[in-house]
C-alpha cells in the first residue's frame, strides 16, 4: 500500500487560499504560513497531518496526495470542511 506525508493549510475561502498559495510561491515557508492562518489544529504544527495511506482522508485529498509531485504546493482544493493547500511531502 502506498502511503504518504503530507502538509496542509485549511482557510474559509477559495480568495484567501490563492493569496496564501503566492506568499509561498514567493518564498514565505509554508509551516509559517500554516501556523499564523490554518483553521485545522494541526496548524500549529505546521500543517504537519502525519503519514497515511490511500482512503485514510477525503477523497478530494487522496487524489491530491497519491498524484501529485512531492514537493509541490497544490490547491485550492475544496472540502467540505473548507479550501486547503496541500504539499505532499513524502511518498513511498
Amino acid at each position: 500500500m502506498a502511503l504518504a506525508t503530507a502538509r496542509h493549510i485549511l482557510v474559509d475561502s477559495e480568495e484567501k487560499c490563492n493569496e496564501l498559495k503566492a506568499q509561498i510561491e514567493n518564498g514565505a515557508d509554508f509551516g509559517d504560513v500554516a501556523k499564523a492562518n490554518s483553521n485545522c489544529p494541526s496548524g500549529s504544527n505546521g500543517g504537519d497531518l502525519g503519514q497515511f495511506g490511500p482512503g485514510m482522508m477525503v477523497p478530494e485529498f487522496d487524489k491530491v496526495v497519491f498524484s501529485a509531485d512531492v514537493g509541490s504546493v497544490e490547491g485550492p482544493v475544496k472540502t467540505q470542511f473548507g479550501y486547503h493547500l496541500l504539499e505532499v511531502t513524502s511518498r513511498s
